[in-house]
């Protein structure tokens, strides 16, 4: 049965529905550390990593393989659920997670954007979803092989008064098995906070066709013009953004980063776009926040799909 308060001592028995790049590499430190795993995924996914393992190459962790449970849907309670599936499959991957099979468990997504939480808790108690974010660059070489290639793997996660044993059990997993961990009151500033980042990087490196050293030198007027549009709109929700500290953390990555839906566009797969830009230009609509450079990207984004 799922426990009501963890502490850091406590093994998890965890679900991970979606084993790319960051459920992936989550599942694997985490089991690595003693933690009872479960992957979800579609059959041939399962299969592989059933056979395999889990593999990560990592400069920060080290490569190291692990074995885990797989299955294609969750049968019984567990402590907590990893989300993390891309945005555009997540309500058919939802299907994985029946709401009775989970129990009590917290449910923890890793997604980009900020309007997912609002789908899971219409799935899921309320008091049960965590939201939570994960600046670090992974990318799956194939099922059951994650490659990290930033030296940063930082993790955020929010807290309510209904959840915060279960979420701080949880942060202290993460801490443990060498993840910067920061457990935040204020779930709408932590989400803002990712997307101020996320948002130009994806657009533009996509849009670009080009990594983040590129971006934020030929494209570094529209790069920066992102930002204070975000900025803007997430300040008119009640979250705070500082434009100068988003660009200066966008200036210290590695030049050689490139975003997730750049890598989707490149494979020919659905992009991200209405979760990352769509969002952004939604709010912005709601809130009379005018938002021209992100707007025109996705649109011509949007025009190449």
């Amino acid at each position: 049965m799922a426990s009501e308060t963890l502490v850091a001592t406590d093994a998890l028995n965890l679900a991970v529905l979606g084993p790319g790049g960051i459920g992936g590499l989550l599942a694997a430190l985490l089991a690595r550390a003693g933690n009872a795993v479960e992957i979800l995924a579609s059959e041939s996914t399962s299969r592989a990593i059933a056979e395999r393992g889990l593999r990560v190459e990592s400069e920060r962790f080290g490569d190291f393989q692990v074995s885990v449970r797989c299955a294609t849907r969750l049968e019984r309670p567990v402590d907590v659920c990893v989300i993390a599936v891309k945005n555009t499959q997540l309500i058919e991957a939802l299907g994985r997670v029946p709401r009775d099979a989970l129990g009590e468990g917290l449910v923890l997504p890793f997604l980009n954007g900020i309007e997912h939480v609002d789908v899971l808790r219409h799935i899921y108690p309320p008091s049960s979803v965590a939201p939570a974010t994960f600046r670090v660059a992974t990318a799956r070489v194939e099922p059951g092989l994650i490659r990290q290639t930033s030296p940063f793997a930082s993790v955020e996660v929010a807290t309510t008064a209904d959840n915060r044993d279960r979420v701080e059990g949880v942060a202290a997993q993460l801490k443990a098995v060498g993840l910067d961990v920061r457990v935040r009151d204020d779930e709408t500033s932590m989400l803002w906070d990712k997307l101020s980042f996320l948002a130009p990087l994806a657009l533009l490196t996509t849009h670009e066709r080009a990594n983040a050293g590129a971006i934020r030198t030929r494209r570094r007027e529209d790069t920066v013009a992102v930002i204070l549009e975000v900025a803007a709109v997430a300040a008119a929700e009640g979250a705070a953004i500082d434009p100068e500290a988003v660009v200066r953390f966008l200036d210290s990555v590695p030049e050689t980063m490139e975003s997730s839906m750049q890598h989707d566009q490149a494979a020919g797969r659905q992009l991200e776009l209405d979760a990352i830009g769509g969002a952004v230009i939604r709010r912005a609509a709601r809130a009379r926040v005018n938002v021209p450079v992100t707007a025109r990207l996705v649109e011509e984004l949007r025009s190449r799909a």
